[in-house]
């Protein structure tokens, strides 16, 4: 076992800044009201599962399916584009089927694209590439830790930010996870065109 103080922060303010959850705190709080209830510890789990299956077999499951990297990252920056849109406009572009519960919205679009979306499962394939897997896999186990903690206490920042407070924080990380969803798309199309 090879841990690595130095490698285990790096990689754990990596995919903090990446994953966002403060900024996702208004997708968390809009995602609630549609299903009732989130369920953080469901959410927290399939997250986690995602990545650590992602930092082992990621690049081998893609490529079986004929995806490469990039093409994974191009399709994940629509949804991320469009949940953007969504929370700047105020629209709703999802379609709601009525089947819309807990259980459904904890895992997508919480867990996955959200919070182990395109862009951590692409930095988990560059950070193994630079880091010992143990300390990623400390990284990412801190990481869930920080989402659960503001999952599960997204109603009392809902309260303390009220309604004003969130519609601005909505409108502002609407445009921040805009920027990302195309940062995402143009970083990858100019790889997918060489």
């Amino acid at each position: 076992m090879n841990f690595d103080i130095k490698e285990i922060t790096a990689a754990t303010m990596i995919l903090f800044a990446v994953i966002d959850i403060l900024g996702n705190i208004p997708i968390v709080i809009k995602l609630r009201k549609k299903a009732g209830h989130i369920q953080s510890e469901k959410a927290s789990i399939v997250a986690l599962v995602i990545m650590i299956a992602f930092v082992f077999i990621g690049e081998r499951i893609l490529s079986i399916i004929g995806v490469n990297v990039n093409e994974f990252a191009v399709a994940g920056s629509f949804i991320l584009f469009f949940l953007a849109l969504e929370m700047i406009l105020g629209v709703s572009i999802f379609k709601d089927d009525g089947n819309l519960s807990a259980k459904t919205v904890s895992v997508f679009p919480l867990a996955f694209p959200l919070l182990a979306g395109p862009g951590s499962l692409t930095s988990l394939l560059a950070l193994r590439a630079e880091y010992q897997i143990e300390n990623i896999l400390i990284a990412i186990t801190i990481n869930i830790i920080l989402i659960y903690i503001v999952l599960k206490t997204s109603r009392h920042i809902e309260k303390f930010m009220g309604k004003n407070g969130i519609a601005i924080i909505q409108k502002v990380f609407g445009v921040i996870l805009l920027a990302i969803a195309v940062k995402l798309f143009t970083a990858n199309i100019q790889e997918l065109f060489k």
